[in-house]
């Protein structure tokens, strides 16, 4: 009865103070109700850590003293023990991007390891949050978040990589980001220089199905198809001469 009355009571506290911060025309003036729902996700129940992975990046660019703070209380909320709290704190992570474009490199890259730690049999709905997350951010910038993506694939200078980060992240590449290259590689041509460049340093660390599957993304790609000039060609044939060793199918 008391633990059930004090998280009433935590979650009445919650929406009065999200309510004054949406009603204030300037909301830098309650910078304590902002600090109070910082202090509430880490020692509420899982009600108030709901809500609170919901306030926190609703009002995050508001208060800048307090964005490292809000920030590591969010990854937090990502990893609790209840899938319902770690579901509401993956959706509310591309919220924190979207005014302050300057954290999309951090949370893409939480978003990699949160993908990669994701049991097989696990719950779809978090896995499907994931997701969603991490194609808003690339919609917003696709060129920050496919780099980062893209260390997690084959970088010789990340040689600590887990091997299933790296699995899933490829798995989420290939399809999710690679059936909307048209959608998402905009402008045409620079991003699809990029996304080249990407692959090709990836290459160095891939199976034969994998190199497969990589050389037939890039023949899709404007960048080498029907009309591209000689030097493209060459440049596709150099890619796979260079991997020639990997398989017989590739002579």
């Amino acid at each position: 009865m008391a633990e059930s009355y004090e998280d009433s009571s935590d979650v009445e506290r919650l929406y009065e103070y999200g309510e004054r911060l949406n009603e204030s025309k300037d909301k830098s003036q309650h910078a304590s109700d902002y600090e109070a729902i910082l202090k509430l996700a880490k020692e509420g129940s899982i009600k108030v850590k709901q809500l609170s992975a919901q306030l926190i990046p609703k009002f995050f660019k508001f208060f800048p003293s307090f964005s490292q703070d809000a920030l590591d209380r969010q990854f937090d909320l990502c990893i609790d023990e209840e899938l319902g709290v770690r579901v509401q704190a993956i959706r509310g992570l591309p919220f924190f991007c979207k005014d302050n474009p300057e954290h999309l490199s951090k949370i893409v890259d939480v978003l990699g390891q949160l993908l990669g730690q994701l049991l097989p049999a696990g719950e779809n709905v978090e896995r499907d949050a994931v997701h969603k997350a991490l194609m808003t951010l690339l919609r917003q910038d696709i060129k920050t978040s496919l780099t980062v993506l893209f260390k997690y694939i084959g970088n010789p200078d990340e040689p600590s990589i887990e091997e299933s980060i790296r699995e899933k992240v490829l798995c989420f590449i290939r399809d999710k980001v690679f059936p909307l290259k048209a959608e998402l590689l905009k402008p045409q041509e620079q991003m699809e220089r990029h996304i080249t460049d990407l692959v090709k340093k990836s290459l160095q660390d891939v199976t034969g199905a994998e190199f497969k599957m990589f050389i037939d993304f890039l023949r899709s790609l404007s960048l080498f198809g029907q009309n591209a000039p000689v030097e493209r060609v060459q440049e596709l044939v150099e890619i796979i001469e260079g991997q020639a060793d990997l398989d017989a199918q590739f002579n």
